[in-house]
């Protein structure tokens, strides 16, 4: 491993094969074969698995799990999230509890999600799926289709609010 200048490794932090970037704070948590750009803050209790990069300036909070996952700059992951096989833009956030469900039983599947996205709080993101950018999930979503730029989906199935009688 490879960690840049002015990084805080915290106790119980257990790093195979990674390259952080300058100033990363690191808390109680385990990455493996991972890239993480300046200004990154992990943990604790965060999984970053093999494939994954992390731009400058993200957060990825407690008990978050990534795997084969690129994020941009400032992407925010909270608390207790999935995020497997996923592309995140830049300035993305990622509600707590969200969770890409990326396998169908026999392929895995990849999800993109676009700059400026906003993921409520205990979504499902169905693979494959796009969020474009500055699309919105509502809490407790669960997204079975694709997400255009701007869009706001909510509900499970998620779908747009209806805007009159009859739609």
């Amino acid at each position: 491993s490879r960690i840049g200048e002015h990084a805080r490794i915290g106790p119980n932090t257990r790093l195979i094969d990674v390259v952080t970037g300058v100033r990363c704070t690191i808390e109680s948590a385990r990455i493996e074969a991972a890239e993480l750009g300046d200004n990154v803050t992990v943990g604790p209790f965060a999984n970053i698995r093999p494939g994954c990069r992390i731009g400058d300036g993200c957060e990825i909070g407690s008990h978050a799990e990534l795997k084969a996952a690129r994020l941009g700059r400032r992407v925010l992951v909270h608390h207790f999230s999935y995020l497997g096989d996923v592309e995140v833009g830049d300035d993305a956030n990622i509600g707590a509890g969200t969770v890409t469900c990326n396998f169908d039983g026999v392929t895995k599947h990849r999800t993109i999600i676009g700059a400026s996205a906003f993921i409520g709080s205990g979504t499902m993101l169905v693979a494959p799926m796009i969020v474009a950018e500055g699309g919105r999930t509502g809490a407790g979503s669960v997204v079975t289709r694709d997400v255009a730029a701007g869009e706001l989906v909510y509900g499970v199935p998620a779908r747009p609010p209806h805007t009159g009688p009859g739609e």
